[in-house]
C-alpha cells in the first residue's frame, strides 16, 4: 500500500499541496508583501527539495515576426505578453513533509516602486511552488490587487478633478529603467474644463526614491486651417516630462501638474 501511494504521489495523486496567503489585502508599491505559505502533506512522505515564491508582472514587448522561410522580418512586428519577476524566495534548504503534516513559512517580498497598479489588463500575481524530485511539482497561484501609492493616487485624482477618466492602462517595454517596462495611463475628458481643448492626455509615471517622473504628451483638439496645419506639421502632440519631489505635499500635486500642463500648452 505504501509503495502505491508513493507511486501515486509521483503522479501528483495523494501527493503535498501549497498554499500562498497574502496578509494584506491590497499592496502598494514600495510597500513589502507578506506571505504565508502553507504546505500539506499528502497520503504519503515525501522530500521536498525547494519551495519558491515569486512576485510577477507582465508587459507587452514587440518581437520580430519571421516571413515564409523563417528569416526575421525587422519590418514586421507582433505584440507579445512577457513575464516579468518583480522579487522572489527560494526555501534555503530541504525537508520531508510527512503524511497528513502542515508547515507554514513566512516570507516577505519586496514590491518595488513601479510595479503596476492592476487597472485594466495590467496583472501582478503570486506563483508558489514545491520542488518534489521524481514527481509533478504542485504550484499555486494568485492575483493580487496593487494600488497607487499616494502620490500617484494624488495624479489619478488631480485629473479625476477635472472630468478626465481613465480609458486604457498598459505596461510597454522601455529601455533606460530599472525595469523594463513602463506603464502608461490614457485619460480623457468627458466633462469639466478640458473637455473640447484636449482630445486625451497619455502619461508614463515613473518613481524614484527621490520623485514621481512623469511623462506627458498631449492631444489636443485642432481648429480650422491653422489646427490642421498644426496637426500635420506634428505640432498637435505636445510631450512634456515633470518631476515631483516625493517631499511636495499630496494636495499640492494637482495644482502643480495642471499649472505645468498648462504653462506647456
Amino acid at each position: 500500500m505504501s509503495f502505491l501511494k508513493k507511486t501515486l504521489a509521483s503522479f501528483g495523486i495523494g501527493a503535498a499541496k501549497v498554499d500562498s496567503v497574502l496578509q494584506q489585502e491590497v499592496l502598494q508599491p514600495g510597500q513589502q508583501a507578506n506571505v504565508t505559505i502553507h504546505v500539506y502533506g499528502g497520503a504519503t512522505e515525501q522530500e521536498i527539495d525547494n519551495i519558491y515564491v515569486r512576485l510577477y508582472c507582465r508587459y507587452v514587448d514587440e518581437e520580430p515576426v519571421g516571413d515564409s522561410h523563417g528569416h526575421e522580418s525587422q519590418q514586421r512586428t507582433k505584440r507579445v505578453h512577457r513575464n516579468y519577476v518583480l522579487d522572489q524566495w527560494i526555501l534555503p534548504y530541504a525537508f520531508t513533509i510527512h503524511s497528513g503534516e502542515t508547515r507554514d513559512f513566512q516570507v516577505e517580498l519586496n514590491v518595488p516602486w513601479n510595479t503596476p497598479i492592476t487597472i485594466g489588463d495590467a496583472k501582478v500575481w503570486l506563483e508558489t511552488g514545491l520542488d518534489i524530485s521524481q514527481a509533478v511539482d504542485p504550484a499555486d497561484k494568485d492575483e493580487i490587487t496593487v494600488r497607487p501609492e499616494p502620490m500617484l493616487d494624488a495624479v489619478f485624482s488631480a485629473f479625476e478633478s477635472q472630468g478626465f477618466r481613465i480609458r486604457q492602462v498598459e505596461c510597454e517595454a522601455a529601455g533606460g529603467f530599472e525595469l523594463p517596462f513602463v506603464q502608461e495611463f490614457e485619460f480623457v475628458p468627458t466633462t469639466g474644463p478640458y473637455h473640447g481643448r484636449w482630445r486625451e492626455v497619455e502619461v508614463v509615471a515613473y518613481r524614484t526614491e527621490e520623485a514621481l517622473e512623469l511623462w506627458f504628451e498631449i492631444d489636443r483638439h485642432q481648429r480650422g486651417i491653422g489646427g490642421m496645419l498644426s496637426h500635420l506639421l506634428g505640432s498637435g502632440e505636445l510631450k512634456r516630462r515633470l518631476s515631483i519631489p516625493v517631499t511636495t505635499p499630496v494636495d499640492e500635486v494637482a495644482s502643480l501638474m495642471f499649472d505645468f500642463l498648462e504653462q506647456s500648452t
